[in-house]
């Protein structure tokens, strides 16, 4: 199976450049399965359900949230409606929060994904372990088994968070790949158990910007220690970054991992295809 993760969307910018390049990309990679971070879609902070419209209408098949899930308060009512909409599955049992913390979607061909959305404790809202919480999912809905595919994107600040759950779940998922920086690193990879893994896909975002937001705000910030305002999502023309996983059909590993970006300032990689990889 193809499929490929995108970061998180940050505003019109995001949505746009999503829009612009995501249906040449699933042509070109023969992408059976694309899942996107969407929890910076409307205007920087949350979703809404005419931003996931437009996220699902460029070619998403999931949307995954994170620390802004409820920023938007029609999320809370639009996630019960919306089963490709998936928030943090570590919220606390006395939350009971709306929606669900993993979905198993079929695609298009007829096989089973489950998507588990994660949110990281360290500098980060103060939620349930994401360790348990990806483990009971896992045992769950286990890779081969009721799953054909398993991808976790796990929403944390801080890289050895990050990294310690691609080797927890190694073996277990096809992708593990991190979010909420916005910043697509270098370390693409498949683990020794089989799972691709990256430690964040980046952002789908004006990178001529501070993560996303235009730069006067955030400047001013860090320059004079004095907010004068709210962060806002830049304008120009997006990057979009993500990862690009193969997996292997009688197993559901990955044989291949690679980055993707395309438009905006970001230097452009784009799996070719025609490259076997071993």
């Amino acid at each position: 199976m193809r499929f490929a993760f995108f970061g998180d969307v940050v505003g019109r910018s995001g949505r746009e450049g999503l829009a612009e390049h995501l249906p040449a990309l699933r042509r070109r990679l023969d992408l059976e399965f694309v899942v996107v971070n969407a929890e910076n879609a409307a205007a920087g902070f949350g979703i809404t359900e005419g931003t996931a419209r437009e996220l699902f209408d460029a070619g998403a098949d999931c949307l995954t949230l994170g620390n802004h899930a409820w920023d938007q308060k029609e999320a809370l009512t639009y996630i019960v409606r919306e089963p490709r909409l998936v928030r943090p599955a570590n919220y606390p049992a006395l939350a009971d929060p709306p929606g669900r913390g993993a979905q198993l979607l079929e695609t298009s061909r007829g096989r089973r994904v489950l998507v588990i959305n994660l949110l990281g404790r360290i500098h980060m809202d103060s939620l349930d372990d994401p360790f348990a919480a990806v483990d009971r999912e896992l045992e769950a809905c286990p890779l081969g088994g009721a799953a054909d595919a398993v991808i976790v994107d796990m929403h944390a600040e801080i890289t050895s968070e990050k990294m310690a759950m691609g080797h927890f779940c190694d073996g277990r998922a096809s992708l593990v790949v991190g979010t909420h920086t916005h910043v697509p690193t270098a370390d693409a990879q498949i683990l020794t158990g089989g799972t691709a893994y990256q430690t964040d896909a980046g952002a789908c975002a004006d990178y001529d910007s501070v993560i996303g937001n235009d730069k006067e705000e955030p400047l001013r910030r860090f320059t004079t220690r004095i907010n004068g305002g709210r962060f806002k999502p830049a304008e120009g023309p997006a990057t979009v970054c993500g990862v690009f996983v193969e997996t292997d059909e009688a197993t559901g590993l990955a044989r291949r991992i690679e980055p993707i970006r395309v438009g905006g300032r970001l230097k452009e990689t784009v799996p070719d295809l025609e490259v076997v990889r071993v």
